[in-house]
């Protein structure tokens, strides 16, 4: 095995011990929430109320997948502009210093 291959080894452990061990050290006994839900409490409990309510409240399946198709749509639009970027970069000639005069 090559250093480059034993380093990038290595550091994929890394980040995956990141998110592993502090979840094996809990062990599962906290919850972990939100923000908006904690917000959201501290105001109810503060007694403000809402300005307006939502239109539509979906399940929490079906609001994880719009959350999730909105992601890939975004992340689709993002390439878009960037390819299309890019291609524009690449599309238009690059003359050579002193190429065009004489």
């Amino acid at each position: 095995m090559s250093r480059r291959r034993l380093v990038d080894a290595l550091l994929v452990l890394a980040v995956v011990a990141l998110f592993a061990v502090p979840l094996l050290l809990d062990g599962g006994t906290s919850e972990y929430g939100g923000t908006d839900a904690a917000v959201t409490e501290e105001l109810e409990a503060d007694g403000h109320t809402p300005w307006f309510d939502s239109l539509f409240s979906p399940a929490g399946e079906v609001e994880s997948g719009l959350f999730a198709l909105q992601a890939a749509l975004g992340g689709g639009v993002l390439g878009y502009v960037l390819g299309r970027l890019r291609g524009r970069r690449s599309a238009t000639p690059v003359s050579a210093p002193g190429a065009g005069e004489r």
